[in-house]
């Protein structure tokens, strides 16, 4: 028995709808799944910059503190030496 023999137009074409029904339900998922990746690329961004914010305030805190400590041992040093 050959295929043809036992796929008939009609079944041919049911097949068919079949096929193209499951693949339309394919990309409306798809279509979901790029918006979600649209909206997290949004998301990464915005991460992005606030970590740059914060690395950002984090180094001007630290050359504060470095600013601070180099200053508070000019004055011990000092003190001792004029004192």
């Amino acid at each position: 028995m050959t295929p043809r023999e036992t796929w008939t137009d009609e079944r041919l074409d049911e097949f068919k709808a079949s096929v193209n029904q499951r693949f339309d339900e394919v990309d409306r998922r798809f279509d979901q799944v790029d918006k979600r990746l649209d909206r997290m690329g949004g998301d990464i961004r915005e991460l992005r910059q606030t970590v740059e914010r914060l690395n950002d305030k984090m180094t001007t805190g630290f050359i504060a503190l470095a600013g601070l400590i180099v200053s508070s041992q000019v004055v011990i040093v000092s003190s001792q030496l004029f004192f």
